[in-house]
């Protein structure tokens, strides 16, 4: 298949979803008060799902999606699997160093840091949906052929897996099956025995919700995001693909709804009910955006999250970045020093609009900052890639 054939592949509807998933996560992650947030830009406690909550697996989903687009290109140019993963391993390695970085930054305690995060588990995650996707695919007289009742099958069995061990292993100190308490499950357990309370998540120190454990149904999120890249890629009419995203989004969201009766919907869990219900929304958005974008060709309202889409993995370990330093920098105000986010939302934004909306306010200023910065790297076509 020639280059500019491959190229014209591309899809818009990826890079705006990609983008609107970042932006989100930008926006939840940056309030101006953490005791000032309405309630949709909070994860739920524990069990139960916000509309914060789909923040991650959709990252993750799309994470899948692109695998195939990605891993495409140099299959058909002629590479095998082995000439690949090298490629693969790099970039997995990248990943879970910069997420490293932002575990540690500014300071980094070794004896402390976080290992498990957002990146690292983005990082395992893309390594486990390409080095499936080299297994089940090959490139043939100029086509890619698929085996993606494998992947689904794959998939179903991690989440069997998960749920098995999660339902009926032992573990010293705790109970098989015990999903209600944080601290309590095989997946706590794990995490503390492997990596010691003082490299896991800081609010808590007795579990992580980025896990070992955790991970495993993780996977399967992306596999339900690379079978979408496939879906996509058949020879199917365009209606007829964005109409297979939905109903398999409606039949996937129904199933995790139906499963929460055996085992709670729970981010932190990344339990198998929570693995379907977002899944299936994140088909049913892609779905949608697919047939506005690339279907109907409709793009300049959503030009702001292509923008985003375009330096994703860049634009959030900057913005992550930029929030510690707004925390750092201090300034002098009323002849008292303080840090730069409490002059800004506490003596600027508070005052004028309140605690929550003055809180929200900050939020989506941080969110145009990092679009006008991204702005410019779109305009000048830099797109920095990991």
């Amino acid at each position: 298949m020639p280059d500019t054939e491959l190229k014209s592949r591309r899809l818009i509807s990826l890079d705006i979803f990609r983008g609107l998933t970042i932006a989100g996560m930008i926006l939840v992650n940056n309030p101006g008060s953490w005791e000032h947030i309405y309630p949709p830009l909070e994860h739920a406690a524990w069990n139960g799902l916000t509309p914060t909550d789909l923040i991650f697996p959709f990252f993750l989903f799309i994470v899948g999606v692109a695998v195939k687009y990605s891993l495409d290109k140099p299959l058909l140019g002629g590479l095998t699997p082995a000439k690949i993963r090298p490629r693969i391993l790099r970039r997995t390695a990248a990943l879970f160093l910069l997420g490293e970085v932002l575990a540690g930054f500014p300071r980094y305690h070794l004896a402390a840091i976080r290992i498990p995060g957002v990146l690292q588990r983005i990082a395992v995650c893309y390594l486990a949906a390409s080095f499936i996707y080299l297994w089940l695919a090959r490139a043939e007289n100029g086509e890619i052929k698929f085996r993606p009742r494998a992947a689904a099958w794959l998939a179903g069995a991690l989440l069997a897996l998960y749920y098995a061990l999660m339902k009926f292993a032992p573990f010293p100190g705790g109970e098989a099956g015990s999903w209600a308490v944080p601290g309590a499950t095989l997946a706590a357990w794990l995490d503390r025995a492997v990596f010691g309370v003082r490299h896991l998540w800081r609010n808590t120190e007795t579990w992580d919700p980025e896990g070992i454990l955790s991970t495993i149904p993780a996977v399967a999120t992306a596999l339900i995001g690379l079978l979408a890249g496939w879906w996509l890629e058949t020879g199917k009419e365009r209606m007829e693909k964005a109409a297979g995203l939905l109903v398999a989004g409606c039949i996937l969201a129904a199933a995790g709804y139906l499963a929460s009766a055996f085992m709670p919907i729970n981010k932190n869990l990344w339990t198998p009910s929570f693995v379907l219900v977002t899944g299936g929304l994140a088909l049913l958005f892609l779905g949608v955006i697919y047939w506005y974008a690339d279907i109907r060709g409709c793009r300049r309202a959503t030009l702001p999250f292509l923008v985003y889409g375009s330096n994703a993995i860049a634009v959030y370990f900057l913005a992550d970045i930029g929030a510690e330093l707004m925390c750092m920098i201090k300034v002098k105000a009323g002849g008292a020093s303080c840090a730069l986010i409490d002059f800004i939302y506490g003596r600027m934004l508070q005052p004028a609009f309140g605690d929550t909306l003055g809180s929200l306010v900050y939020a989506i200023g941080y969110v145009l900052f990092w679009l006008a910065a991204m702005w410019v790297l779109y305009r000048k076509k830099i797109f920095i890639k990991v």
